[in-house]
């Protein structure tokens, strides 16, 4: 027992990696390879919950810290660690993650590689959530990119090839200067720890003579090194190009991860690095990162109203609801030390969680419908809710709660951002209402394409007869659902973990 609560971040971060080297002794039976990896994802989520279980909210700073010696000629440690914040991350990987693979049954090809996939994929998205180490973050930071990269390029459609390549440049030429940054501090301080750079870093005075430059001039090019790689994986306009594409060539479930948990680490590192090590910065360009955010907002939702590829309208709808997590962070930079900062950020991390189980409900039900009549063009669908109701209610559901309809989770979260922002950033936030006027639109007019109007015959009889919503899919959403309803009634289930966390920090 000792053990596990001394190295219980250890075991939920490395026991996906020991699976998917394990699945490497497996004989080559598909079914005993989707049921190992399912088995083993559903380990970490176990673990998480103990971590729940144990996690004390009241606590300031970090729980739970592992730190040990990885790269002593560097004074880089393998420094683990979690708060509020972070925690909720964790679980929401740790939630999505088996779901996907559940998600991800009916793949027959090279089964064995796909799966493993998956799990390197859960160990390097946890890792970002638990790095306190600044090397340790960016290693995790790129490794979850490579499982992501495979997976659209060898299980995508058509046109996955041009796809997973511009995902790949996009993040990783985004991070180049991150990459920069982070080697900036690490040579000044002679250290990556994070907790002693919150410290080093902003302690340094503005005037002090630095690589030639002052030091606030230093920190302004290196803050946006950092914002932008963030920005880039969010994502923000006009960083956002890549994301349709790449969802709408992934497999469903690297849709369901790409949406759920790949975009909040961009968000994260706002929350988590560009906030902390550089306040006065984050502060006097909170008016620009707002308006990046309010371009996401209003260009995301006209983006998803003009789709008429039902993938294409969700991918779209994932830029407009992350413009909302960054709409908070500004505030809360804006803002910082008052209520209406804590309130904002409150809302961007539960917008973070809540949009992980909206937006990975919303792309597997797409592929469940697409897996049935191979096509994706809503104008191609209408009245099907007569011939698959029991889908059409499931979509019916999830797509309320990315609306944001009162009493399911979207509401919640995007009330307290926006009531967070009004104050501090009164325009911006009044701008942003557009896009949440169209947001209602373009979820109606999805709705009103697929399961209402006239019905295509070709959906009833014959060979492209459709069928009902069978068990196991059922089984994925499920959890997603009861998480959207219990967030809506009940959001203190885990608003209270985060808030004691943004309580100490903001």
């Amino acid at each position: 027992m000792d053990f596990l609560n001394t190295h219980l971040l250890s075991l939920i971060l490395f026991v996906p990696t020991i699976a998917a080297l394990i699945m490497l002794l497996l004989p080559n039976d598909a079914r005993l390879q989707r049921w190992f990896a399912f088995g083993a994802s559903l380990i970490s989520l176990v673990l998480a919950l103990v971590l729940w279980s144990k996690f004390d909210p009241a606590a300031v700073g970090f729980q739970f810290e592992e730190k040990y010696v990885w790269y002593e000629a560097l004074n880089s440690t393998f420094h683990l660690g979690v708060d509020g914040i972070s925690f909720s991350m964790i679980l929401l990987t740790t939630i999505l993650t088996p779901l996907a693979i559940l998600a991800s049954f009916n793949i027959s090809d090279r089964v064995k590689t796909y799966m493993m996939l998956f799990l390197f994929l859960e160990t390097g998205m946890l890792g970002v959530f638990m790095a306190l180490d600044l090397l340790i973050f960016f290693a995790f930071w790129e490794i979850g990119l490579v499982p992501m990269y495979f997976l659209i390029n060898q299980w995508g459609s058509a046109n996955k090839d041009y796809a997973s390549l511009k995902f790949l440049i996009y993040t990783m030429g985004g991070s180049l200067g991150l990459l920069l940054a982070v080697q900036m501090l690490g040579v000044l301080f002679g250290t990556y720890d994070l907790v002693a750079l919150y410290e080093k870093w902003t302690a340094l005075p503005a005037d002090l003579p630095l690589m030639g430059m002052t030091v606030g001039t230093v920190k302004t090019i290196a803050f946006w090194a950092f914002v932008v790689a963030f920005a880039v994986k969010v994502p923000l306009w006009p960083f956002h190009t890549w994301l349709p594409d790449a969802h709408t060539e992934a497999p469903t479930a690297g849709s369901m991860l790409l949406a759920g948990v790949l975009l909040k680490l961009g968000a994260y590192g706002f929350i988590r690095l560009v906030l902390p090590l550089y306040p006065v910065e984050s502060k006097y360009f909170a008016g620009a990162l707002a308006f990046l955010a309010v371009a996401a907002i209003v260009f995301g939702a006209f983006g998803s109203f003009g789709q008429s590829d039902f993938k294409r309208l969700v991918a779209y709808s994932s830029v407009n609801h992350m413009g909302f997590v960054v709409l908070g962070i500004a505030a809360a930079a804006l803002a910082v030390g008052t209520m209406d900062a804590r309130t904002a950020m409150n809302g961007a991390v539960l917008q973070m969680f809540n949009h992980g189980l909206s937006s990975a409900g919303m792309f597997f039900l797409v592929g469940v419908i697409y897996e049935r009549t191979h096509t994706r063009d809503l104008e191609r669908y209408g009245g099907l809710f007569t011939l698959i109701p029991a889908y059409g209610a499931l979509l019916i559901f999830t797509s309320m709660a990315s609306l944001g309809l009162p009493g399911l989770n979207g509401f919640v979260s995007e009330f307290l951002v926006v009531r967070g922002a009004y104050q501090p950033l009164t325009a911006y936030t009044f701008i942003s209402m557009l896009g949440l006027f169209f947001t209602g639109a373009y979820i109606l007019k999805a709705i009103k394409k697929v399961l209402h109007g006239p019905l295509d015959e070709q959906w009833a009889h014959g060979e492209h007869k459709i069928s009902e919503i069978n068990l196991r899919e059922v089984l994925v959403m499920a959890p997603l659902m009861i998480l959207m309803l219990l967030t809506g009634i009940y959001p203190m289930w885990i608003l209270d973990i985060i808030n004691k966390a943004v309580t100490a920090l903001f």
